[in-house]
């Protein structure tokens, strides 16, 4: 359905998706990763210090990935650069030979034909949208290029809700947007008043942005995403490794380090975000995995409610 907001934003939303809920933790706890798996598809990228052009993700890259994964043990995985759907239900299966079962995953297929926003997960959402998102203030018809992937779970607590994005990257595509700035900062607004029109009251809800913002926390765009005028969605957990550092992107053409990946937590979590912070994940594999590190917070207080009809329905 394409619908229009009073702002300017036009929103096509996918169906939405009955299924059930279930928790992991003995103590009702959820674990929530984003992760930038680096071009899990087909690209040009080099190999073994050779130019290799539509090649696919190395083995050792996809073994280390898979040995990241487990290390995190995440409830819910979101991810970022994940090729088509194909390539998503392979590293499923890959994970499942190793033990590691998503029953659970979603994708979305938006503007990026090639590179998409998904959810792996151990426990079934209540509900799933998959958003299309029209900008304004950048190319006519522009979209938000990877779209935005809605999941929402239900505990005894309540309901809470968590929105994978991942933005435009800094690739200068046309001349007069340097770095594509312009570009990024439309998609966040966009994304922005998608969240609210969901939730225009954020101080009473609970949700989560979560994702590859491809900017610095002090940018426009970061700021963007964090407010509309006098309304604030929320606050950018602070987030660091086992060695305190947090830097969750290295660009390795310029060796430089940056924090792009976030989550954003809407004011009414009331406590529920273990130690208000996130982590980022520094143990094995990670350097060979991706150029991005995983980052992962806790959900606390109030387990996890599932209705009797559980078909395990996968999207």
């Amino acid at each position: 359905m394409l619908f229009n907001w009073r702002g300017g934003v036009a929103f096509v939303i996918g169906g939405i998706v009955a299924v059930t809920v279930g928790a992991k933790g003995a103590d009702g706890s959820i674990t929530l990763a984003t992760y930038n798996v680096e071009n899990y598809v087909r690209a040009s990228r080099i190999v073994d210090g050779i130019y290799r052009p539509d090649y696919p993700k190395p083995e050792a890259e996809k073994a280390a990935l898979r040995r990241v994964i487990a290390g995190l043990s995440a409830d819910v995985l979101a991810l970022q650069e994940m090729g088509p759907p194909p390539y998503l239900e392979e590293l499923r299966q890959d994970l499942r030979a190793e033990g590691i079962d998503y029953p659970y995953s979603a994708l979305v297929e938006a503007a990026d034909a090639d590179r998409h926003v998904a959810i792996l997960a151990r426990i079934p959402w209540q509900s799933l949208q998959r958003h299309e998102i029209l900008v304004t203030g950048f190319a006519p018809g522009a979209r938000v290029k990877r779209g935005v992937l809605e999941a929402r779970f239900s505990r005894e607590r309540g309901d809470f809700t968590i929105f994978v994005v991942h933005l435009k990257s800094q690739l200068t595509e046309t001349g007069d947007d340097p770095a594509s700035a312009r570009q990024r900062r439309a998609e966040a607004a966009a994304v922005r008043d998608l969240v609210l029109v969901r939730f225009p009251e954020p101080e009473k809800a609970r949700f989560i942005v979560c994702g590859d913002w491809n900017d610095s926390r002090d940018s426009d765009t970061v700021r963007i995403m964090l407010r509309r005028g006098a309304n604030r969605l929320g606050v950018l957990l602070p987030a660091a490794d086992s060695r305190g550092e947090t830097w969750t992107h290295h660009f390795l053409r310029a060796d430089s380090y940056s924090r792009l990946d976030y989550f954003l937590v809407s004011p009414g979590w009331s406590g529920e975000i273990a130690d208000s912070r996130a982590t980022i994940y520094d143990g094995p594999g990670t350097l060979i995995a991706s150029d991005h590190r995983p980052v992962f917070v806790r959900i606390i207080g109030g387990r996890a409610t599932a209705p009797a009809n559980d078909a395990r329905t996968r999207n």
